[in-house]
């Protein structure tokens, strides 16, 4: 993790983790930390949502986000118990009043805890990716969940 955030640094200077804050279990916010990945203050230029040729997104942005290892300061809120190793990927907090309101059952993800890796994520559906069947793994995961398949998505994550 220091040569990723030396590597940051180098490329775009400080600040070299990003926090954004998320909703988890029971609904409850937390500051999610990531490395920063884009330019500083890309909100003030762009979009929140990010594709995968956004400008704002440095060299350094795009191999880390490419391999996720953006996502490895995401061990801090597991640490502090906001977050597990595998479940749901959590969301925004707009994002999640928005879907909530318009997908049934999108409010189940936050029976458990939120994870670093996911059912959806190891079947390919993260980011910019369909929404409704993202949601479905979501819940397919939490009604079937069970400790050594938590450990096999954590392999497949590998």
């Amino acid at each position: 993790m220091p040569r990723f955030a030396l590597a940051v640094m180098l490329e775009s200077g400080r600040p070299v983790l990003f926090r954004q804050v998320r909703v988890g279990q029971g609904g409850r916010e937390f500051g999610m930390y990531k490395f920063r990945s884009m330019v500083k203050n890309a909100a003030a230029i762009g979009p929140y949502h990010t594709a995968s040729d956004d400008p704002r997104i440095t060299r350094v942005g795009r191999f880390i986000r490419r391999t996720s290892l953006d996502e490895l300061p995401e061990l801090w809120n597991v640490l502090q118990g906001q977050m597990s190793l595998v479940g749901p990927r959590p969301e925004v907090l707009e994002s999640t009043v928005k879907w909530n309101e318009t997908i049934d059952n999108y409010n189940v993800r936050h029976g458990v805890k939120p994870g670093m890796t996911g059912l959806a994520q190891v079947k390919g559906l993260r980011g910019d990716t369909d929404l409704g069947e993202r949601i479905r793994l979501d819940i397919k995961y939490i009604e079937h969940w069970s400790l050594w398949n938590d450990f096999k998505l954590m392999l497949l994550t590998f």
